[in-house]
């Protein structure tokens, strides 16, 4: 066992000071100081296998989520429909640039660039990629990954639509297209994605391949 390896298998309680060694632990399990009962480490929320199903389904979700239309609007004869990309975009033409920036950062460049680094992560781990190369990305990966979890705000915009048509269907027919059904269906996989992602988990893997 290499020197990094050994130093990785032993905690030291935050409480007592006291060192142990870390073990594998089986789901729902925390372990405990056997000295101060102080909670040390949990078992991973989810295995590799199931952040890479999560990010798989979040990407074959953000397209139609964001080329399909979300609102189809029916006033005096007229049909208009609008994506969450071309809404953002009418936004900042419209002069209103801050705004239109903000929902563009948080309801696409983000929430993509939150799954395409995840996605990276969890395949340079489970293909076992420990090249400098390719740790060296890990690194930037894991360093910009609280970034990037503030920045994506799926639920922000699922909420504007929903008000936006409430206030519509007053003087306007409104109904909902499939960008409505894939923005929500790519807002839960998101939420659990981010649920189920641990940071200090993923940390380890750069211990593991030193």
């Amino acid at each position: 066992m290499s020197e990094a390896k050994s130093y990785k298998a032993v905690i030291l309680c935050r409480s007592c000071d006291l060192v142990i060694r870390k073990r594998a632990l089986p789901s729902n399990v925390r372990a405990l100081c056997p000295r101060c009962d102080t909670a040390l480490y949990d078992t991973p929320y989810c295995s590799i296998n199931g952040l890479l199903a999560l990010c798989i389904t979040a990407l074959l979700l953000f397209l139609p989520a964001n080329l399909l239309p979300v609102l189809e609007i029916h006033f005096l004869g007229s049909i208009r429909t609008t994506t969450a990309y071309e809404a953002a975009i009418e936004v900042w033409v419209q002069g209103y640039w801050v705004v239109g920036l903000a929902v563009l950062i948080s309801a696409v460049i983000a929430p993509a660039l939150l799954i395409l680094s995840v996605l990276l992560q969890v395949l340079i781990v489970k293909l076992n990629l420990c090249s400098p190369f390719w740790q060296s990305i890990f690194l930037q990966l894991l360093k910009k990954h609280g970034l990037l979890s503030q920045l994506t705000m799926l639920e922000i915009y699922v909420i504007s639509f929903l008000v936006s048509a409430f206030q519509l269907s007053d003087f306007s027919d409104v109904y909902f297209g499939m960008g409505t059904l894939s923005f929500t269906l790519l807002f839960i996989a998101m939420l659990f994605l981010q649920r189920e992602y641990n940071l200090e988990h993923m940390w380890s893997y750069v211990h593991d391949e030193q």
